[in-house]
């Protein structure tokens, strides 16, 4: 919708499921978003979700002003649902890191050498993400109880154990065989990522079981 090619009331705006208004001068998606934004900062919580027409869009890049639209959908969230999101987003990037590498598998058998390594040098560039996403997170929110690594000592373990991933993987570049590469992508990248995986599900569901109990205190207090 532009500026003035549709009265204000043809497009619904909703923030946590409830209707808002919208300002007249704030017509264009980018001027909406800004303005859910500063309602939700208000609030003292964050954006965290954005659908326009149902579907889903990435609200760290500039939304595209020039298509028309009828609804938009915002979801906010509070401080402390924060280390949840960033659980979450690091256990999406890993599932689809999984999907990339498990293609790979096949792809380095079909294709040059040239390529099958070109391949590869874009995915061990991208595995690193879920880990950089985690490191976000605040070191408290582990509750490692004694004798127990911290936080900040399993992130420096993960790191060494995907540089190790990395380095089998770049030998096995150097070998002429591409079924070499293909299988240590299966042997060695694949149960990283699954191992990742599993700790990941396991802490999201952890530190969301935590939160619905401190929840359910709160109100037992009052």
């Amino acid at each position: 919708m532009t500026f003035d090619s549709v009265p204000q009331s043809a497009v619904e705006v909703k923030l946590d499921g409830l209707t808002l208004e919208i300002p007249a001068e704030r017509r264009t998606l980018g001027g909406i978003c800004s303005f859910l934004e500063s309602v939700a900062l208000h609030q003292h919580r964050i954006l965290c979700s954005l659908a326009v027409d149902g579907a889903p869009i990435n609200l760290t890049q500039p939304p595209d002003d020039t298509k028309t639209f009828a609804s938009i959908e915002a979801e906010t969230m509070g401080l402390s649902d924060v280390p949840s999101q960033l659980i979450k987003a690091a256990l999406q990037q890993t599932i689809s890191l999984r999907d990339r590498v498990q293609s790979a598998v096949g792809l380095v058998m079909i294709n040059e050498r040239k390529h099958a390594h070109e391949l590869w040098w874009g995915l061990s560039l991208a595995l690193k993400e879920p880990l950089l996403t985690l490191s976000l997170l605040p070191e408290n929110i582990y509750g490692a109880t004694e004798g127990q690594a911290s936080l900040t000592q399993l992130r420096k373990w993960q790191l060494e154990q995907l540089g190790a991933v990395i380095q089998d993987v770049n030998n096995a570049c150097e070998w002429d065989s591409p079924t070499v590469l293909s299988d240590v992508l299966e042997t060695r990248v694949l149960p990283w990522i699954d191992r990742l995986q599993t700790s990941l599900t396991l802490w999201h569901e952890t530190v969301m079981a935590n939160a619905r109990s401190t929840v359910h205190h709160g109100k037992h207090a009052h």
